[in-house]
């Protein structure tokens, strides 16, 4: 396993046994899918106004068009490949090798949000699936009940009391904001020097993680870009994002 891989693991998990928390811990979401319900999303208790800031607006409405041509052409096509080629138990050992993967990044953020029992049990889960589960290719953990999240650093900005500015729709990756925006670079940029998969020594990976990756990432999200049925699904989606990083930040 990569040097520094071990060495993080071993740092972050000394700070999560020497740390305090008062965090209730609540159920967490299924590895399969972490969605909220309409009424969760309706009733949040979440302060910001009505009317999401959005000063680039015109910028962001070019950039979701954007992003609707290159679903359309681009992302949904590979998955369509994705799908037609690999069985679903292999598109599940898929799921389960990126949850175990990114966990890393969840152990980071829950570490820098001062969570220790959350870091602990994501620690947990990574070692047993990692071992047990062959490398996370299958998910040992959640059977035994050891709880699954995903936290990343736009989250840990917003548990330290970052706003969330201004509303940014980001190329491929869609509805977003400044502050998380930031986030996903912060963390882009962890994962290229933590590099647990070794891409210094073995280039080659790349090919075959990069697109198993996109596919799989693309392959979980259920939404189509104008298959909302609403004529206002830009301020529709732009709300509904706004309140769920809310709630996530919250949890």
């Amino acid at each position: 396993m990569n040097h520094r891989l071990v060495a993080l693991l071993v740092f972050l998990s000394a700070i999560a046994l020497g740390g305090c928390s008062t965090a209730p811990i609540v159920k967490g979401n299924s590895p399969d899918e972490t969605v909220f319900s309409a009424q969760e999303v309706d009733s949040a208790d979440v302060d910001w106004p009505l009317d999401v800031y959005d000063p680039l607006e015109g910028m962001n409405r070019t950039m979701y068009r954007f992003n609707y041509h290159a679903d359309r052409w681009v992302l949904l096509p590979l998955v369509d490949a994705y799908r037609f080629v690999m069985p679903g138990f292999v598109r599940k050992g898929v799921v389960n090798f990126f949850d175990n993967l990114f966990g890393i990044r969840t152990l980071m953020n829950q570490v820098l949000q001062g969570r220790p029992v959350r870091a602990l049990q994501t620690t947990g889960r990574i070692a047993v699936n990692t071992t047990l589960g062959i490398g996370g290719l299958f998910d040992i953990a959640t059977p035994l009940g050891i709880r699954y999240d995903e936290e990343d650093f736009g989250q840990t900005l917003g548990v330290w009391g970052v706003k969330p500015g201004a509303y940014l729709v980001l190329p491929f990756f869609g509805p977003s904001s400044l502050r998380d925006g930031f986030g996903l670079g912060v963390d882009s940029a962890f994962d290229v020097w933590l590099d647990p998969l070794d891409f210094d020594d073995h280039p080659g990976r790349r090919w075959v993680y990069y697109p198993f990756m996109v596919a799989d990432t693309r392959d979980r999200v259920t939404f189509r870009y104008y298959n909302t049925g609403s004529p206002f699904e830009y301020e529709l989606v732009r709300r509904l994002i706004r309140t769920v990083r809310e709630i996530e930040v919250q949890k």
